[in-house]
């Protein structure tokens, strides 16, 4: 089958490999445009391009998809189906239909359980004890088409979202062409695939800095897993509220949850010895393994507290 690859990001990288190494023919990478690199910067910023580049496929990276331009384009090579993975631009009806098949896209949620941007730590965020992936039919409904294929996997109590992410993405191949053999097989105008129910819609927006910010008056199962999904970006972050000087900044990198209750007020330290550092929450203790003090690397709580003075009484907070 003739394809036509768009994607972006991470996520995607595991399928484009796999249908470039496939009996399949891919026309090329439609991918969105690179931003240039900022100071210190040294992770990619388009490993599509870079795996497309590495294989000499032709890369196409129009500022919209769906402008008169994109659709020549796209029109042009003539392809029988667009796989659309982290792309991060919504096809319009016009451009799905210069593809006979139309599209399909791998999600990382079990749609249509966390639709949008950000599925992955939406899922970890709501205490979800499974997800998975779900490739549809495209409609220009934002993830809103038939469901061909759907994978479930449970996520693991410390897991964070880039460790599942790179999980899912690999769960991603076989559902991919599992799903392009669907369409290869189909007659164009049977229904295909099955319906989103409606009434199990939830929203997985684009992040935003704010979601990182401790409200310690949260449960200390809901802060832990608040660490977790919001690794690489936003962080989870808080304040020290110290006596002497100004406020100081911690990104939480790792946390352990306690089974004491809180024993006193949300925010407020009530154990440091030098070893651990333990604070209340709304409901239960937390205490901190590892934390990164503004402009500084990732410390252990030990490092940080040979430092860093916190004592008992002291309080975290916005």
């Amino acid at each position: 089958m003739r394809l036509l690859m768009m994607g972006t990001g991470p996520f995607a990288v595991p399928t484009f490999r796999a249908l470039l190494d496939s009996p399949h023919e891919v026309l090329a990478l439609v991918t969105r445009p690179t931003p240039q690199a900022k100071g210190r910067e040294k992770a990619s910023l388009n490993p599509m391009r870079d795996l497309a580049e590495e294989r000499g496929l032709t890369i196409y990276a129009p500022d919209s998809i769906n402008t008169d331009e994109a659709k020549a384009q796209l029109s042009e090579w003539n392809a029988d189906l667009f796989v659309v993975c982290d792309y991060g631009q919504i096809l319009s009806r016009s451009a799905l239909g210069l593809a006979p098949l139309g599209g399909i896209n791998l999600h990382a949620s079990l749609l249509p359980k966390f639709r949008g941007a950000a599925p992955i730590n939406w899922a970890i965020l709501a205490g979800e004890e499974e997800t998975g992936i779900t490739v549809i039919h495209m409609t220009p409904r934002l993830d809103g088409g038939p469901c061909l294929v759907v994978c479930r996997t449970p996520i693991g109590s410390e897991e964070t979202a880039p460790e599942l992410e790179k999980r899912l993405s690999e769960m991603g191949v076989g559902a991919v062409l599992n799903s392009i053999d669907q369409l290869a097989k189909w007659d164009r105008f049977s229904p295909i695939g099955s319906r989103q129910p409606a009434e199990l819609i939830t929203k997985a927006p684009r992040l935003a800095k704010t979601d990182g910010q401790i409200d310690w008056t949260k449960s200390a199962a809901f802060i832990q897993r608040q660490v977790r999904a919001l690794k690489p970006w936003p962080t989870t972050y808080t304040h020290w509220l110290r006596a002497a000087g100004e406020p100081l900044r911690v990104i939480i990198d790792r946390v352990t949850i306690l089974t004491e209750p809180a024993g006193a007020e949300a925010g407020t330290v009530v154990s440091s010895d030098g070893q651990q550092l333990v604070i209340a929450t709304g409901e239960g203790r937390l205490a901190i393994d590892a934390l990164q003090p503004a402009g500084k690397r990732v410390l252990q709580i030990s490092e940080f507290l040979r430092g860093y003075p916190v004592k008992p009484g002291d309080r975290f907070g916005a």
